[in-house]
């Protein structure tokens, strides 16, 4: 699949809601860099850098915009700076200058723990997003990984940014919390969950019924058809019961369960799970009894590797739930000062390696 190069546009400083006093303070900097900056003011030297920031992965590009802002609103003098930069959604290889900075040093050398940690986090998952939606050959994802974070991480859309990451694949992605969607003015998505299930008694079909009677004419009604651990079943009982009203049934089958409907089939096949022959079995299922239109979304354990396998097989998913893998990994960004006063810097290793992707930021 061709990937996109990134959207061309920045958002505004101010909607990261920035703690920017005591940023400005260095608040949150490892207290190297605001020694070093004391010591610079306590001698009244202003030397005049360049700083260089890079990764080392082929990766994508996130948190560039959030960078730029900690830079603009937290900086000692955001006009006597010059900013180059790639934008969010790029694809960067390995030692790519994704940033420089030109300036006084002591302007901003209290903020480079921020903007590094910044990039380092909305990197790690653009690019785990890409992936997921590569993989998945422009069908929708549920991004849901809220429930796996730190809901102060978690509650800020900065903190996934999967939009971005759709807009770079062109695939269309939902998130399931509407702090996530507030960027985009949208709300979040979700299906029948376990618990209401168990709050009507393990009725999947009643707890299906009363969501469908309460939810709102625009909401895609999706039920989870595992609470019984008898997919094919459940699916059937509540598309009869739901008719039209149904849009998808969700399959969530525990990694250490087997279905109902497998229990004759065992000893050819992993059948633990949501696996290829559960799903098959279900779409079949609803397809004999009429209801073809009903879509079946998967999720419990999706990676780009499993949604990858599923697709090159042509099993019949319509959508994927994604949770935790989005957020493994690591992908850390490192800010070199690469020049000094015009000199280079006399540190082993540190060169300037000019871009000429970056793009001066106004």
């Amino acid at each position: 699949m061709a990937l996109r190069e990134g959207t061309r546009r920045r958002l505004p400083p101010e909607i990261f809601e920035l703690p920017v006093e005591k940023m400005r303070e260095g608040y949150y900097t490892d207290a190297y860099f605001n020694h070093a900056r004391s010591t610079l003011f306590e001698d009244e030297r202003r030397p005049r850098v360049v700083m260089q920031v890079f990764q080392k992965n082929d990766a994508h590009l996130g948190g560039m915009d959030e960078a730029i802002a900690i830079l603009k609103l937290c900086s000692e003098e955001w006009d006597d700076l010059n900013v180059q930069a790639l934008y969010d959604g790029d694809r960067i290889d390995p030692y790519e200058s994704v940033m420089t900075i030109e300036g006084d040093y002591t302007s901003f050398a209290h903020l480079e723990t921020l903007y590094l940690g910044v990039l380092a986090r909305r990197t790690l998952i653009t690019t785990n997003v890409v992936r997921v939606l590569e993989a998945a050959n422009g069908k929708p994802i549920i991004f849901m990984p809220a429930r796996h974070d730190h809901h102060r991480v978690a509650d800020r859309p900065t903190a996934t940014r999967p939009t971005f990451a759709g807009e770079v694949v062109g695939a269309p992605i939902g998130v399931t919390s509407d702090a996530q969607a507030s960027w985009w003015g949208g709300k979040g998505v979700g299906t029948v969950p376990h618990a209401l299930i168990s709050a009507y008694g393990g009725n999947t079909v009643l707890a299906a019924t009363k969501f469908a009677d309460w939810a709102p004419d625009d909401l895609n009604v999706v039920v989870l058809v595992d609470f019984e651990n008898d997919s094919v079943a459940t699916a059937l009982e509540v598309a009869r019961a739901l008719g039209p009203r149904l849009w998808g049934v969700r399959l969530d089958t525990s990694e250490s369960l087997v279905d109902r409907s497998l229990w004759d089939e065992l000893g050819d096949f992993e059948p633990t799970g949501v696996n290829e022959r559960l799903v098959r079995k279900v779409r079949d299922a609803l397809d004999r009894d009429g209801f073809e239109r009903i879509k079946i979304v998967v999720s419990g354990g999706f990676t780009a590797e499993k949604i990858r396998e599923f697709e090159e097989r042509g099993v019949p998913v319509d959508s994927y739930g994604v949770g935790s893998s989005l957020i493994r990994g690591s992908n850390d960004f490192t800010a070199d000062v690469v020049l000094t006063d015009g000199r280079p810097s006399a540190k082993a290793g540190r060169r300037f390696r000019p871009n000429p992707r970056l793009e001066l930021v106004e």
